[in-house]
């Protein structure tokens, strides 16, 4: 699910670069997204055409990467975010009487 959730977050800014994207990540209750993970996921995105890459002037240091969201990224984000809520929507379903009772006994 991390690139839907990298195309969620890049769908709310212009552009955005590696590290501020682990930090919307973690912001967002994945803290768990390590950077060997995020840059491959990335690189994926980039080569189907759901994201574009520039580099650009880096804040006092080296030059950043930037990612910024494509048209086919924007209808990926749509098409498996649909899917996505209906499936998370079963699952609760599911579950989620169940989960209740768990709590219930807390």
């Amino acid at each position: 699910m991390l690139p839907l959730c990298l195309l969620g977050v890049l769908a709310d800014e212009e552009r955005s670069y590696g590290y501020a994207l682990l930090g919307r990540l973690t912001d967002a209750g994945l803290a768990n997204v390590k950077a060997a993970t995020l840059y491959p996921a990335l690189t994926r995105l980039e080569e189907e055409g759901s994201v574009d890459v520039e580099w650009g002037a880096g804040e006092g240091g080296p030059g950043r990467k930037y990612y910024r969201i494509t048209e086919t990224g924007r209808a990926r984000l749509r098409d498996e975010g649909a899917a996505w809520a209906r499936f998370a929507a079963t699952v609760g379903t599911l579950v989620g009487e169940h989960a209740d009772e768990a709590e219930g006994r807390s």
